[in-house]
């Protein structure tokens, strides 16, 4: 099928679908987008689709799913853009059956085509080995549709194309989105389903997103994987059941989620989740200001948001523990900086978008109870953006007081303390302004050495933070420290060490803290110099690595009209027999030709911003900075080695470092307060 229209006006334009037309219902639709992903990274999703299929046909006491259960499920593939395509993915996909080579076209009665769609009910397999898996391996028949939009517009359009132009035909009841290189666990999507078949008003959910170890968690052995499996480790135990508890989850990751469909559905007069959430394509770096642009860089937390608080509704998002999926993360620096700059703006922006309108809750539904619930979640975020947006600053100041506590006289330190101190303090300074400086003119991926030493650097300086604050603690409990601040610091470090422990324990899930905390705690700094300064410098950058093509191509022929509703389609000349397309696919697929690398025209390099943006990234770095160094200056006017000796300590210090770690506490207290809940709620109420 070759699609000429925009996806919102498919349905309209008399476009169908085989399930719509066989009058099949449709419980799930699964909806995986991909980019320029290779062969390995599509068949470890898509068999890991496979698997969660056939678990569905083994559930034969359900009253929804069975021996037929795969009728009742439709796996759609958007492919983002058909010259950046991966050949060897297409590959796959013909040894499926799904696609056909040779056969398309650029226009359709002198209107380009803006999708080529396939569909196909395959009984074959592909794992990431690039075995073939058959009934004999228990993979049952797939409805499977592969949509290769013309052009690479972006993955908001990919959504697009599933919302608006799919889901309206089959009227799915939960639609799962996944990223391709995701691979779900074997029943995480009956776990999904399970969830909003149970509780009628959860309009999303998501599982547990893992971090791929490698065989033997060889891959923890880089620090950079080992820090992002700590922190996603963390973030699963701690932030999402404690998110899910109040009942509205910040994000919930288009890699690996679920929604409702009827949840995301606008009203009458075209208001509501989708449409919000599909603003970000048309606003997004055109027409809008830097505020918007960022903020639907994260756009799924905008979908978030707007379906918990949709007019005249009550719905919530939940976390299911018991679906997980893995998924690659970055393993190199230069990936890692350009891919958290993307998620800091983005989720930075649309936490302010959601605060900014927390008035909406009062006409949604909510009972009363858990309205409370989500503005105290309100104010939760509000602390932690405050946090986040004084981190700099807190982070220094910190480790100039625990540094400058080393030449107390009653630690009896060598007198070069006082110079080495002083050197790393300027070495601190230095290695901030030069990521400032890195920040504004150069690409991590052209600045590769730069970022790594920036980021050892820091880490160096964290061990050194480390080894002050056990010399001070040692210090304190021979009694020579604030009494104070020692039960602070003590609250403080039991609150957060604490909740980590604690909450890991009893999710039977310890081992992270084993084999990554030390080196999510030495990268820490760098995430927060590193990372977010890099981020805010690139306030101005709202790209998601994608061009526009505007030129209609012509490689693939024309379809002209033939009368009577019909068209012919002129093939290219070059049209193979099927049988030898077929067995060049697999051939393909077992040899692994080398692929010709294209040469990149002018036009797709990345355009200039507009002065106006740029502008308003130096406002904003101006007020960062400015106000960081503000706080920095008030705390840190005086002699502060002093700070942790008896009754020596400013009363200025004292207090700001009573309410940091207070905070830290408290906030520590409240995720393991909620990870606590959930389990409880998980245990007893399934």
């Amino acid at each position: 099928m070759f699609a000429c229209s925009i996806p919102d006006d498919f349905e309209s334009e008399r476009y169908t679908l085989r399930a719509a037309k066989m009058n099949r219902e449709t419980e799930l639709f699964v909806g995986v987008t991909m980019y320029n992903e290779d062969e390995v990274l599509f068949t470890r999703t898509m068999h890991g689709v496979m698997k969660n299929i056939a678990h569905l046909c083994t559930r034969n006491k359900s009253r929804t799913w069975g021996k037929d259960g795969w009728k009742k499920v439709v796996v759609c593939i958007v492919a983002d853009g058909r010259k950046v395509i991966h050949p060897r993915v297409l590959d796959c996909l013909s040894a499926l059956g799904v696609y056909q080579d040779g056969v398309g076209s650029n226009m359709v009665q002198d209107q380009p085509v803006t999708a080529h769609i396939y569909e196909f009910t395959t009984q074959l397999s592909v794992d990431s080995d690039l075995k073939f898996k058959g009934l004999e391996k228990g993979i049952v028949p797939t409805q499977i549709i592969f949509c290769m939009k013309e052009r690479n517009q972006k993955k908001i359009n990919s959504h697009r194309w599933m919302f608006n132009a799919f889901c309206p035909l089959l009227q799915p009841n939960v639609c799962v989105l996944l990223d391709v290189g995701t691979k779900p666990g074997p029943r995480s999507l009956y776990h999904l389903w399970k969830c909003m078949d149970l509780n009628s008003n959860v309009g999303g959910a998501c599982g547990e997103i893992c971090a791929m170890k490698g065989k033997g968690w060889l891959g923890l052995l880089n620090p950079l994987v080992a820090a992002q499996n700590f922190e996603y480790k963390m973030s699963n135990i701690l932030d999402k059941p404690t998110e899910s508890v109040f009942g509205y989850i910040s994000v919930l990751p288009g890699a690996f989620s679920a929604y409702r469909y009827i949840a995301l559905k606008n009203d009458e007069i075209g208001r509501g989740p989708l449409a919000s959430y599909f603003k970000g394509e048309t606003l997004a770096g055109r027409d809008a200001d830097v505020f918007t642009s960022n903020m639907y860089l994260a756009e799924d937390r905008i979908l978030c948001w707007e379906l918990v608080a949709k007019r005249g509704h009550n719905w919530v998002l939940k976390y299911v523990k018991s679906a997980w999926g893995e998924t690659d993360v970055p393993n190199e620096v230069p990936e890692f900086i350009s891919q958290r700059r993307r998620w800091l703006n983005g989720s930075f922006f649309a936490a302010i978008y959601s605060l900014a309108h927390i008035g909406q809750m009062s006409r949604t539904e909510h009972s009363r109870k858990k309205a409370l619930a989500l503005y105290f979640e309100g104010l939760y975020n509000f602390l932690n953006l405050l946090f986040a947006w004084f981190g700099l600053a807190n982070y220094y100041i910190f480790f100039v007081l625990l540094s400058s506590s080393l030449e107390d006289p009653s630690l009896k330190m060598p007198k070069a303390i006082t110079i080495i101190n002083t050197l790393l303090h300027y070495l601190y300074t230095g290695t901030l302004i030069g990521c400032f400086l890195l920040s504004m003119g150069n690409r991590p991926q052209g600045a590769k050495w730069k970022y790594i030493s920036a980021m050892i650097i820091f880490a160096c300086l964290a061990l050194y933070m480390l080894v002050a604050c056990v010399l001070i603690l040692v210090k304190a409990v021979k009694g020579g420290a604030n009494a104070t601040l020692y039960a602070q610091i003590v609250i403080s470090l039991i609150a957060t060490l604490g909740s980590w422990i604690t909450s890991s324990v009893l999710a039977l899930d310890p081992w992270h803290l084993l084999t990554c905390m030390l080196q999510y705690l030495l990268l820490a700094p760098a995430y927060i110099n590193v990372l977010n300064v890099y981020a805010f410098a690139n306030l101005h950058d709202f790209s998601w690595g994608t061009k526009d093509h505007n030129i209609i191509l012509t490689d693939l022929g024309v379809a002209v009209s033939a009368g009577d509703s019909k068209v012919e389609i002129t093939c290219p000349l070059e049209q193979k027999d099927l049988d030898q397309t077929y067995d060049d696919a697999l051939m393909n697929l077992k040899t692994r030709p080398k692929l010709v690398e294209k040469n990149r025209s002018d036009k797709e390099k990345e355009a200039l911003k507009q002065d106006y943006y740029k502008s308003v990234r130096t406002n904003v770095v101006l007020l960062w900075t400015l106000t960081n160094g503000i706080l920095v200056a008030c705390i840190l006017d005086g002699d502060v080695r002093s700070s942790f000796a008896l009754g020596k300590a400013s009363l200025k210090v004292r207090l700001y470092m009573i309410i940091i770690l207070g905070f830290v506490a408290f906030m520590a207290l409240i995720r393991l307060g909620g990870s606590t809940i959930y389990l409880g709620i998980r245990l007893f109420a399934g």
